[in-house]
């Protein structure tokens, strides 16, 4: 019995150890990655860094040096400055958007997974609908209607995403709507909103918060190439999608000009893609008992 007593304690201490070894090499440089890149934007006005709209045609495509450690562009403005200024916009677009998708799209998830029947049909069918639309002609016709802004594109972004959060918020509730502890809150008398709120959300929360961080990743793609097509931002603001675009007209004599832009956008959505699905295998609810 003593032994059997010092075994389940071994287990019990060495278990977080084993789940932090689970996590790996690159989870953690995915998240070291994901700290540098929102350091450097948060406090990119503290930086000794020259203004990213500053020209100097008599500078154009000029190679590293002391003064412009990432040379400039084809326009004499400093890559290094742009780079961490665009870092700016692609993470404020690749979080709020997927923000609304995560608030609207986890709302009706819950509800149409809960409530089931005939508001189930009607938010998945209007789900399907607004899936079947094609994306680029529904961005293109937002933006020549609204104009060129961060606002609009974050707003479009995040409608568009509203339907893959509402799949796996539906997923997920149905999932959890027949466990035992939703069947005893029911059967104490417990109303829907209180069922809603206290017992499904903490745990449909989970995977939401997953899924999450690879939506962030999927909208950074999707500024990108919007950007990169001129439907992003509008000039002179930067972002990693428009540097790529500006730097393809300069592959032939300085192709650093796309490739630094397109590299930053890999490792960052990578690092999202990493932290995402880590995070989406350890709070998966089908993986034990709630």
């Amino acid at each position: 019995m003593a032994t059997l007593e010092l075994d389940v304690a071994e287990e019990a201490v060495t278990q977080p150890a084993r789940k932090g070894r689970r996590l790996g090499v690159l989870f953690w440089a995915a998240i070291g990655w994901l700290f540098f890149v929102f350091a450097v934007a948060i406090f990119a006005d503290y930086l000794p860094l020259p203004s990213p709209t500053d020209m100097d045609m008599l500078e154009r495509r000029a190679p590293f040096s002391a003064e412009h450690w990432f040379g400039t562009d084809g326009l004499g403005r400093d890559e290094l400055s742009r780079l961490v200024y665009g870092a700016r916009i692609s993470l404020v677009v690749g979080l709020f958007a997927p923000v609304i998708g995560l608030v609207l799209g986890g709302a009706l998830g819950m509800l149409a997974g809960y409530f089931r029947g005939r508001f189930e049909s009607t938010v998945v069918g209007s789900m399907d609908v607004l899936l079947a639309f094609p994306p680029l002609v529904l961005a293109l016709a937002v933006t020549a209607y609204l104009g060129q802004s961060i606002f609009n594109l974050t707003l479009i972004l995040g409608v568009l995403s509203v339907p893959a959060f509402m799949r796996v918020a539906r997923a997920a509730t149905l999932t959890l709507a027949r466990r035992e502890f939703v069947i005893a809150a029911q059967a104490l008398g417990a109303t829907h909103t209180r069922i809603l709120l206290r017992e499904l959300l903490p745990n449909v929360m989970l995977p939401l918060l997953a899924f999450f961080l690879l939506g962030v990743a999927v909208i950074i793609v999707v500024e990108g190439s919007l950007s990169f097509l001129g439907l992003g931002v509008p000039p002179p603001i930067s972002s990693w999608g428009s540097m790529i675009g500006e730097g393809r007209e300069s592959l032939d004599v300085a192709p650093r000009l796309a490739f630094m832009p397109a590299a930053a956008m890999f490792l960052t959505v990578l690092s999202f893609n990493l932290v995402g699905d880590t995070l989406r295998a350890l709070t998966d609810p089908r993986q034990g008992a709630l």
